[in-house]
């Protein structure tokens, strides 16, 4: 099963897909946020081209385990994205995935400007393969 994931945010939305056997993550694109209707159709295209059968999306709780003040939007994202779509979409908790994205992208000593173009779909990967992997492991 193909999985798309998403790292929603205010200003871009990092966008990635699992392999056809649903085991795999990969960085696919980013998409510039600019109204929830265009970024869905968007994401539609990509969801029916690629053959998705369901979409995780980064859900920003807190170290604490709390909702973040991001989590309304996201929130809202996921209820306009579910109206559109014809798959299941997940919340997954995205703790710290942005952060592991930036570092592991300092780490490959990437310039700045590239790693900005690049993170938020490093992200979106970092929280499907974690999806991927949790749900594999609860499936076996």
């Amino acid at each position: 099963m193909r999985v798309l994931g998403i790292d929603y945010g205010e200003k871009r939305i990092g966008i990635a897909v699992s392999d056809e056997t649903g085991m795999v993550a990969r960085p696919l694109t980013t998409i510039l946020h600019t109204r929830l209707d265009r970024d869905c159709a968007v994401i539609r295209r990509l969801v029916e081209e690629l053959g998705v059968e369901r979409i995780v999306v980064g859900y920003p709780i807190t170290l604490g385990g709390k909702e973040s003040i991001q989590c309304s939007y996201v929130a809202r994202f996921i209820e306009v994205l579910t109206s559109k779509i014809g798959v299941p979409v997940v919340r997954w908790d995205e703790s710290m995935s942005t952060k592991r994205a930036e570092e592991i992208l300092i780490e490959s000593d990437m310039g700045r400007k590239r790693r900005k173009k690049v993170v938020d779909r490093l992200a979106a990967a970092i929280i499907l393969q974690e999806y991927l992997e949790r749900t594999a492991d609860t499936q076996s």
